[in-house]
């Protein structure tokens, strides 16, 4: 509904509006607007990512290793069959080894009791995906190309004033807008940040051999260098590369020539794969660990990024966001199909209280590896390297450990059982 503000400025109320529209917000808008909600997603990118563009591109150096939960969910969205329809490469097996000793485990989906552990999909095939699922619901406006300037609190709920002027009024503000949420400095809500001392640096590889559909990662020197298995157009020799360094090797690694950074890749993977060849440049971004100190106010949530972001060491990120997404939108929806003030604290915490607890574990267990993995200390290698070789003997263990990362754990939110 649009009214006149009384300074002659035009305000649109709307049920929700989510502020960000990567894979999170997205999923948060989508999931709100199939319900019947009128929803707003605001977006700095000029125009939606579209999958003929993704398709016909090299494969982009951002991944995610997606859980067989949020594969539910945007199924549930509608998004997955474009996703398998553009390129998504499931693995079935996890090797993960002590570079520096001979600690090893390894996880298959037979032992865990699945299909697959997961499938490694770039981020840009998974919004390209949900893009085109919210382009056909038609209680979903999208304002791209425009940036918040202004957050204040009205009668009704949370007022956003747009940097082209328009403003928009609703119960429910998410702010979706990553790890340096200008929505949740807006909102005053402070955050708990730590450096973990390392920068990822990413890139696309074609190994001499195939991947065999799994999912490697090496310790090297206490830093993590995963290999993820791809497949474009029927050749399973591809890989991301995601290998969180120290600043300045990351620097160096960015600086490398292809062939010589090929080099460096294969003699540090030990050359499980073979030769590897560079297909694209590296590119290099810090490592920082960020907790809110809360997720939410009266009429306002953080979801995603902006509420935790986490090493990228097991891959978790995008699952620990999108199930903030499902979450959050079961609670509303339930609220607003009963006539409750969908966007109140009273509401809203039920969210918080819901992911908080996962979220912190998980953020607590990538910093207890990190610090584990990170260290040089002769006991500590031991430690690690004895632990790692019992516990792959353990079949019950590891199928714990298996359904944790492949998102079983908790009460799941019904669009992602």
């Amino acid at each position: 509904m649009t009214i006149q503000a009384e300074q002659g400025a035009t305000v649109t109320r709307f049920d929700a509006v989510v502020v960000g529209a990567g894979m999170v917000g997205a999923s948060v808008a989508g999931l709100l607007a199939k319900a019947g909600m009128q929803v707003a997603l605001v977006e700095a990118r000029e125009k939606p990512l579209q999958l003929e563009e993704v398709a016909q591109a090299l494969p982009a150096p951002r991944v995610s290793a997606l859980t067989p939960v949020s594969q539910r969910l945007l199924n549930h969205l509608g998004a997955w069959p474009a996703m398998a329809a553009t390129r998504i490469t499931p693995y079935r097996y996890m090797q993960v080894w002590d570079a520096e000793g001979s600690g090893n485990i390894h996880f298959s989906a037979d032992e865990a009791g699945t299909a697959v552990l997961g499938h490694i999909v770039e981020n840009d095939v998974t919004l390209a995906a949900l893009n085109a699922q919210l382009a056909n619901l038609p209680t979903l406006t999208r304002l791209n190309g425009v940036r918040v300037s202004a957050l204040q609190t009205s009668s009704k709920g949370r007022w956003l004033v747009l940097e082209d002027g328009r403003q928009l009024e609703t119960p429910l503000l998410v702010a979706a807008d990553g790890a340096r949420s200008v929505l949740r400095e807006l909102a005053g809500i402070e955050v708990a940040e730590e450096s973990m001392g390392q920068e990822a640096v990413v890139t696309t590889v074609r190994c001499e051999y195939a991947h065999g559909a799994t999912a490697r990662q090496a310790f090297v020197s206490g830093s993590p260098l995963a290999y993820l298995p791809l497949t474009v157009d029927g050749d399973d020799r591809l890989c991301s590369i995601v290998w969180s360094v120290p600043p300045e090797q990351a620097a160096r690694l960015e600086s490398l020539a292809p062939q010589a950074l090929g080099e460096d890749l294969g003699r540090a993977f030990d050359h499980r794969l073979g030769a590897v060849t560079v297909l694209d440049r590296a590119y290099r971004f810090a490592l920082v660990q960020r907790h809110a100190r809360s997720y939410v106010q009266e009429h306002f949530a953080l979801v995603g990024d902006a509420a935790h972001s986490i090493h990228p060491l097991a891959g978790q990120g995008v699952n620990l966001g999108l199930m903030d997404a499902a979450v959050l939108a079961e609670e509303v929806v339930a609220a607003w199909r009963r006539g409750s003030p969908w966007g109140s604290l009273a509401i809203l915490s039920r969210y918080e209280r819901r992911r908080r607890l996962d979220n912190t574990a998980m953020l607590a267990l990538m910093k207890g590896f990190k610090g584990l993995f990170g260290s040089q200390q002769p006991g500590l290698t031991l430690l690690r390297n004895v632990g790692m070789s019992g516990m792959n003997q353990w079949v019950p263990l590891k199928r714990l450990i298996m359904r944790q990362a492949t998102g079983e754990r908790g009460r799941l939110p019904s669009t992602c059982r």
